[in-house]
């Protein structure tokens, strides 16, 4: 026996349901990439308990390019 197939009382909306974002929901993202970035070009900000060696020449490195 076939079942029965139930149609939908309303159709879907297919634009603009609820997708907006708050101002935070990007705001803090970028924030934290600045924040992160500025650490990267000023690294004597940076307080690290004594890391690997190649990792500083590498940082040096990215700052030398990112400085011309």
């Amino acid at each position: 026996m076939p079942a029965r197939t139930h149609s939908r009382p309303h159709p879907a909306t297919t634009g603009g349901a609820g997708t907006r974002l708050p101002w935070w929901a990007l705001a803090l993202p970028a924030l934290a990439f600045v924040a992160l970035l500025a650490l990267i070009l000023n690294p004597s900000d940076a307080h690290a308990a004594g890391g690997d060696p190649a990792i500083a020449r590498l940082l040096e490195r990215v700052q030398q390019l990112v400085a011309r």
